[in-house]
């Protein structure tokens, strides 16, 4: 096979199939042979044109699951017929001053995967080597794909400071990170409540792993924490920046609201809200490649899985455009195998 088909994104809102020639793997690089990539709504960066240059055409799809089948230069670790992961970070470039003090997600030079570099929605794609994740026996492709990026994102914003087993722990926003969150809390020890709007969600919140149910349509989602005495942890995963402000007075004492839902729209805090509780807001981006390794171990001790809707890779668009309805329960990923 001399050429392979992608879905290129180029301008806004057009995406469309092309056929490219393969190439060897760059130095520090692999190439792998792509079995599944999700869909997230993180992809818009790259299909509507979110992106320094909009005319440069890029592969979007940041949640590849793929088997490596040639190694670039220098690239020693790692084998063809290795079963890999690509996340959102493309492998860090180990030299920068946040690389050197082991701060791999903040490094200054990594690319984004399907958004400055290509991704996922091809039959091959291309990744550095240090940002390969190993994907261990017992998950199949589809149900890897959204934990690369989806999963490790709400593991890793549940571990933003300590907070003792058996706190409350909130998830606002049960969608396709929420429904993951969910599962995590539950599983790493703490009571559990789910925030979201309307009551049609409750019933699989619960079966998810919540304890208690606010509809913050029907009431104030602080008042309702603050009346289950306090959350020590939120994680705030809505596209909303408005819904998300009156989580903070639903904190406990030291408790911190984790934003991992990117907004269009700004947090507007009450200062006094901060500073009697002594609460925080920070921002939490994915993990690293090696942190995504312990995230797939954890899921796999514990059964914990993603709602998936998958759709075939011819039907790429198609699947861009359920993602991005809202509609769909609660991860689609892309099967290369149909």
């Amino acid at each position: 096979m001399s050429t392979y088909r992608a879905f290129e994104a180029t301008g806004v809102h057009n995406l469309r199939l092309v056929e490219r020639d393969l190439a060897d793997p760059a130095p520090g690089h692999v190439r792998l042979r792509v079995e599944a990539c999700g869909v997230c709504h993180t992809d818009v960066l790259a299909v509507e044109g979110l992106r320094p240059d909009p005319a440069q055409p890029v592969v979007p799809g940041h949640e590849v699951v793929g088997v490596i089948d040639a190694v670039g230069a220098g690239v020693t670790a790692w084998q063809p017929g290795d079963r890999v992961g690509v996340g959102f970070l493309n492998g860090q470039c180990g030299e920068c001053e946040p690389c050197r003090r082991g701060d791999f997600v903040n490094c200054r030079y990594q690319q984004q995967t399907g958004t400055t570099v290509d991704g996922g929605y091809a039959e091959v794609t291309y990744a550095r080597a240090s940002g390969l994740v190993r994907i261990p026996e017992g998950i199949s492709a589809i149900d890897a794909a959204p934990l690369l990026c989806a999963g490790l994102t709400t593991f890793t914003a549940l571990q933003q400071g300590p907070t003792r087993a058996g706190a409350l722990v909130a998830v606002q926003g049960i969608g396709g990170l929420g429904h993951l969150a969910l599962q995590y809390a539950r599983s790493l020890g703490y009571k559990v409540a789910a925030v979201a709007r309307g009551s049609e969600k409750e019933a699989a919140a619960r079966r998810l792993g919540a304890h208690e149910y606010i509809d913050s349509n029907s009431v104030d989602p602080g008042t309702a924490l603050s009346a289950l005495g306090g959350a020590s942890l939120v994680i705030a995963t809505a596209s909303s920046g408005a819904s998300m402000n009156a989580l903070v007075r639903g904190l406990a004492p030291q408790g911190r609201l984790v934003v991992v839902g990117a907004a269009p729209d700004p947090l507007t805090i009450s200062t006094p809200d901060l500073i009697f509780g002594t609460r925080s807001v920070v921002g939490s981006l994915t993990g690293s490649s090696i942190e995504n390794e312990d995230n797939l171990a954890f899921t796999l001790a514990h059964d914990i899985r993603p709602s998936v809707e998958a759709m075939p890779f011819s039907q790429a668009a198609e699947a861009y455009e359920h993602m991005l309805s809202g509609a769909a329960r609660f991860r689609v990923v892309l099967d290369m195998a149909s």
